[in-house]
């Protein structure tokens, strides 16, 4: 074996090695984040303290509930902080800051989020151990595209997180999701290190297939959100019409932030997104244009992505329209995903077309 050959099995074997601890560390913040949700329920204590601090910012909604008792003292079940006022909305706290979560629950989810960032740095080094063993970009294979995605994902969490957005409440779900991913990616997807065929020896590779990864991320988040707000939705409804949500469920919906605020988190990332995907679809023909001579052939990819591509658009375009805001737009947005994850899994597995030479 030639130094070449045996310095690229090292680079190979430290690259596994980084990803399965990148997942053993991701098991300690998975659990961390079960019990930041575990311990985020407030005592009563908690809650009477946290009614006192919002009463004097939260506005009159919360003013006048805290003048209920004598003194000025309130004793509420939770703070209650009004987020939707105008005519014909519903009157809901918004967000773990707002209905849940002691000092105990927030600090087990910085811990979870400080193993997180961990995580991802081990498992970042896996991806680039991984892409130094072939001397190419990582994701020539549905293993490599697997494990770069789920970096991606995780990568665009921290973003937004260290934007101080409020979106520690995807984390215990991403988390969830990226195990899953690197469990199938390591046990049924794994692929040895090797060169690509010729056609994919091309800058585009690097342009091309990391956008759609980006895109294929971004798209994650944003239909955790979406899946969240029909959840949160549902209970805002009940409690609306007068129903009593059960302790399970009202222990972890209130925590999240209210459906108002998931469905605009989650038209957000995908409008941000969207374009990206259209550029994903546009440098994909410019590359089969020079690959294969020509920019488009009713390849499964090519119509699974275009698929997706008229999928989003429908939603984009049911969100500017009367009548097909809310429930009815996430449903579009979910199936939209749903399209993107059959792109992803079904067309490279189950459909034999020009992408099958990547192999699984």
């Amino acid at each position: 074996m030639s130094l070449a050959a045996a310095t690229n099995e090292n680079l190979a074997n430290i690259s596994n090695t980084l990803i399965y601890s990148s997942m053993a560390v991701y098991t300690l913040a998975f659990f961390a984040h079960i019990a930041e949700w575990v311990f985020g329920s407030r005592s009563k204590v908690g809650r009477t303290a946290a009614a006192l601090t919002g009463s004097a910012t939260a506005g009159p909604a919360v003013k006048a509930q805290a003048a209920q008792n004598s003194g000025g003292t309130a004793v509420l079940d939770r703070p209650r902080i009004v987020t939707r006022s105008a005519a014909g909305t519903r009157d809901v706290p918004d967000g773990p800051g707002a209905a849940g979560g002691t000092f105990k629950g927030d600090l087990w989810g910085r811990i979870a989020v400080s193993l997180t960032v961990v995580a991802f740095a081990v498992q970042a080094g896996g991806v680039v151990a991984r892409a130094a063993s072939v001397q190419r970009a990582p994701w020539g294979n549905m293993y490599e595209f697997s494990i770069t995605f789920s970096t991606v994902a995780v990568g665009a969490y921290l973003i937004l997180l260290a934007l101080r957005k409020n979106v520690r409440w995807i984390g215990l779900l991403l988390i969830t999701t990226v195990l899953l991913d690197l469990g199938i990616a390591t046990t049924t997807l794994y692929t040895d290190s090797d060169q690509l065929v010729p056609a994919l020896h091309s800058y585009w590779l690097w342009i091309h297939v990391s956008t759609a990864i980006i895109c294929g991320a971004v798209f994650y988040l944003g239909a955790v959100g979406t899946l969240l707000y029909l959840f949160r939705d549902s209970y805002e409804n009940k409690l609306a019409g007068g129903g009593t949500p059960g302790k399970f469920a009202a222990s972890v919906l209130e925590r999240l932030p209210s459906a108002k605020s998931l469905d605009t988190f989650s038209y957000r990332i995908n409008a941000a997104v969207f374009p990206l995907w259209t550029f994903t679809i546009i440098a994909g023909a410019i590359w089969a244009g020079d690959a294969w001579g020509r920019y488009w052939g009713w390849d499964p990819k090519e119509v699974w992505s275009f698929i997706t591509w008229v999928a989003y658009a429908c939603y984009l375009h049911a969100r500017a329209t009367a009548g097909w805001k809310g429930r009815k737009a996430a449903y579009l947005a979910l199936i939209a995903f749903g399209c993107w994850l059959f792109n992803y899994y079904g067309v490279n597995i189950f459909v034999t077309g020009k992408h099958s030479y990547a192999g699984v």
